[in-house]
């Protein structure tokens, strides 16, 4: 029988935003096989570096660990959207600079979860509801954000949730960054879908 671990952050961590709906977690075991558990480890506000606190927690009869965590570090940046440049090239450098610490930080937690000997996932980080007026802008500055998740989970052959495919409608927001309990039963049965599979491969609805 498995044991998934849900870490990370309010992807998975999600109660208080469906207030008499199902949780991420609850929806989990729902979808998964007779027989198998599913247990939250992940913490709203978490940030990348957070991770490390729950892999010590991560119990013996785990099986899979699936982790969500970037979305809260890309907020940190945020700021970044309005800071003035004098050219293109600029700007872009900027971001790289986000880019480059966020790698850093992404490549030790993924190491960590490599080090445990489980079979690991990583989530994307989702766009912002369609419905948003900056959605174009956010999208576009996320992808520096999810080029790194992409390649590190890759690298470490892990297998991989792209959250931008599987909540693809307003319906799936609770707010702008948090998953309704519509969203979370879709990204609940991805990764029942992912564990239950060969493992490696990206993931959609």
């Amino acid at each position: 029988m498995g044991h998934v671990i849900l870490l990370g952050d309010s992807i998975f961590d999600n109660a208080r935003y469906v207030p008499g709906g199902p949780d991420v977690v609850r929806q989990l075991r729902a979808a998964l096989p007779a027989g198998w558990q599913a247990s939250l480890l992940a913490v709203d506000g978490a940030v990348v570096a957070d991770v490390a606190r729950q892999i010590g927690r991560i119990p013996a009869d785990a099986t899979h660990l699936v982790v969500s965590a970037g979305g809260n570090d890309a907020l940190g940046a945020s700021h970044l959207l309005g800071a003035r440049a004098a050219t293109v090239a600029e700007a872009v450098g900027l971001l790289a600079e986000a880019q480059q610490a966020f790698a850093a930080a992404y490549g030790r937690m993924i190491a960590d979860l490599a080090a445990t000997g489980l079979p690991i996932a990583a989530c994307t980080i989702y766009d912002t509801p369609r419905s948003a007026p900056d959605h174009r802008i956010i999208r576009t500055a996320l992808s520096i954000f999810n080029d790194v998740i992409t390649r590190s989970a890759f690298a470490r052959s892990a297998g991989l949730v792209d959250l931008r495919l599987i909540c693809d409608q307003d319906e799936d927001y609770a707010n702008s960054i948090e998953p309704s309990a519509r969203g979370g039963a879709k990204i609940a049965t991805a990764i029942a879908r992912l564990v239950g599979g060969t493992g490696g491969s990206a993931v959609i609805a």
